[in-house]
């Protein structure tokens, strides 16, 4: 499967160039998933909102239902005290005779119920209506219902109302004035018989107002609504006294008014909330549509902004970083080709620490390498043509100087000079291994006479001023050596340690066979070499005028390492003004060593 997946997506991606590929990588791996899992994160955010929203409204309309509920019970409990006070029904029902008795029953009602009347704020008018033709009104609480006008109607249109009513207690609103509520209750004794009913006029503000006013911002309604779902109170006052259609409503096709007298909240395709009070009210919350769907907009419009932004600022990074990758790729391309040229001078400006900012400046240090290998190929290539004819302005024929020394040394013969032949001879062994351009390895032996030689030519420049002092063993010359090794620090010997100067100067030369290894050493008892000069030649570094390491010791480590790698040594022990010891030591071989040590 995974085979089957890269071959689709190479296949797919091998005809676009670097930009497409990370385009096409991007808009399938970040922004298509993002808009997906987008969309799904806005509609579920939406529905979140909408979800708290519709809590927060039903937990408001619940604490309303809750505060109506309280409230209407406070008036319920008033008229229902009332109309069930024992002496005021037995009094109600009474014939009266005497007008003693009627003034008594008067100043009773009074007496009572003035002062219970004050108990509950709004009470606007408070009556008790009776049907006893013996028992008089007196205009203050005590009526009997007429044809006076009370609360829209009048006083006997309302008192056959509230006797017909199937419930005793009545709640009502007043027709054409919205500001008002009449609450009623029936008389009744204890055989059934209706003795009267209580009136009792509400001030709207006073019961309604503060719970009903501007509920949600005024983005909605409130409605108190009674078991025949005749609205009693409302937010929009303007329908009070009509009825709500029922709930069965919602979710359906809004219905038309029937009447002018029916309220359809419905019809605007409003959100409906109600919640049920005690005594089979309900209070009853009308959203508007466009409220709740304006709500939904302002979401969606935010997390769609929201993600947008986003996604155009990721879009605006990736084409961005796209661009500088690949802009820095052309530029480094573009050097390479001029690099293939042989412009060795090119460089690529490195702009990060990224890992093609390590790329160009491994370029930058490639390309100025290659024009210093090629430069120095170019001036190997001159120096080569320049020493070949230095050496061969220089060549030196060595059967010439052989012949030469041989015509010297006939000469010295035919006149007896001893002192002459002793320096003829030995220049004869110097020069013989000297000029010897063909070999570079020779027996120990061979390099033992090449030293003899040259001491007895020192020997013959200073007469007597050096003892010279030798320790072979005869088990090491029949192995090889580098050639002129040992020569060089002989001659350091005079040149740097001045032992021609020094009284009783000593010179010990020692060719020892140790455990599979030769050891060469050299010990002079000449000038010596202070510390900080011996520390710069044993790292091999150049030390003053008077002292050079260039070829003895430097030229002797070189060609150690060529031949024997690190298993030849080359140490340097010296105390200032006393002595000096050289010691070499390297491999014991039976036959001529090649090049090609591991250095």
């Amino acid at each position: 499967m995974r085979q089957w997946l890269e071959r689709r997506i190479i296949g797919f991606t091998q005809g676009m160039d670097l930009y497409g590929k990370i385009l096409s990588m991007y808009i399938l791996i970040l922004l298509i998933p993002t808009l997906l899992l987008g969309s799904g994160a806005i509609y579920l955010v939406i529905q979140s909102f909408h979800n708290s929203f519709l809590a927060t409204v039903d937990e408001a309309v619940r604490q309303t239902a809750r505060n109506v509920d309280f409230g209407k019970q406070s008036y319920d409990l008033l008229a229902v005290r009332t109309a069930t006070d024992g002496e005021l029904v037995a009094r109600l029902g009474r014939e009266y005779t005497d007008r003693a008795d009627i003034v008594d029953t008067v100043n009773y009602v009074d007496r009572t119920f003035l002062v219970t009347s004050k108990y509950l704020p709004g009470i606007a008018d408070f009556r008790i209506y009776h049907t006893n033709d013996t028992l008089v009104q007196d205009g203050q609480l005590l009526w009997r219902p007429e044809d006076r006008p009370l609360a829209g109607r009048d006083e006997q249109s309302w008192f056959e109302e509230v006797v017909n009513s199937p419930d005793s207690l009545h709640w009502a609103s007043v027709p054409g004035n919205p500001n008002q509520i009449v609450l009623s209750r029936k008389i009744i004794n204890p055989t059934g018989n209706i003795l009267g009913a209580v009136y009792i006029l509400l001030n709207y503000d006073a019961v309604f107002g503060d719970l009903l006013g501007q509920p949600f911002n005024d983005n909605g309604s409130l409605y108190v609504i009674d078991s025949s779902r005749q609205i009693l109170a409302g937010t929009n006052r303007e329908v009070i006294g009509n009825r709500m259609l029922p709930d069965e409503a919602v979710g359906g096709k809004a219905a038309k008014p029937v009447n002018a007298n029916v309220y359809n909240p419905h019809e605007t395709k409003a959100m409906v909330i109600s919640k049920p009070l005690s005594s089979g009210w309900q209070v009853v919350a009308v959203i508007h549509a466009k409220f709740v769907d304006g709500q939904n907009w302002t979401v969606l419009i935010l997390m769609i902004s929201i993600m947008a932004f986003f996604l155009l600022l990721s879009i605006f990074l990736m084409l961005t970083i796209i661009k500088n990758i690949v802009l820095r790729i052309r530029r480094l391309g573009n050097r390479m080709s001029d690099l293939s040229r042989g412009e060795f001078e090119v460089m690529v400006r490195s702009s990060g620490h990224d890992e093609l900012g390590e790329l160009e400046n491994i370029f930058n240090s490639m390309s100025g390498r290659l024009g210093k290998l090629v430069q120095d190929i170019r001036m190997a290539g001159v120096m080569e043509k320049e020493q070949a004819f230095k050496a061969l302005q220089a060549q030196i024929n060595p059967h010439f100087v052989y012949n030469s020394l041989g015509l010297l040394r006939w000469r010295a013969l035919d006149l007896q000079d001893e002192e002459q032949l002793r320096i003829i001879d030995a220049l004869t062994v110097f020069y013989r291994l000297t000029l010897n351009n063909n070999i570079s390895v020779v027996p120990i032996a061979e390099e033992l006479q090449h030293v003899q030689a040259y001491m007895e030519i020192q020997q013959l420049r200073y007469p007597g001023r050096v003892h010279v002092e030798w320790e072979i063993d005869e088990e090491a010359l029949r192995y090889f050596t580098v050639k002129t090794i040992l020569q060089p620090i002989v001659e350091n010997c005079y040149q740097h340690g001045f032992i021609t100067r020094k009284k009783d100067a000593l010179i010990i030369i020692s060719v020892r066979y140790e455990q599979e290894k030769i050891a060469l050493t050299v010990f002079d008892n000449g000038k010596g070499i202070p510390a900080e000069e011996l520390k710069d030649v044993r790292e091999g570094r150049t030390v003053s005028k008077n002292r050079s390491n260039g070829f003895g010791t430097a030229n002797i480590k070189e060609r150690l390492s060529l031949y024997f790698g690190g298993e030849a040594s080359f140490e340097i022990e010296s105390e200032a003004g006393e002595w000096t010891l050289v010691t070499i030591k390297f491999p014991a071989c039976t036959e001529p060593m090649s090049l090609g040590k591991d250095v």
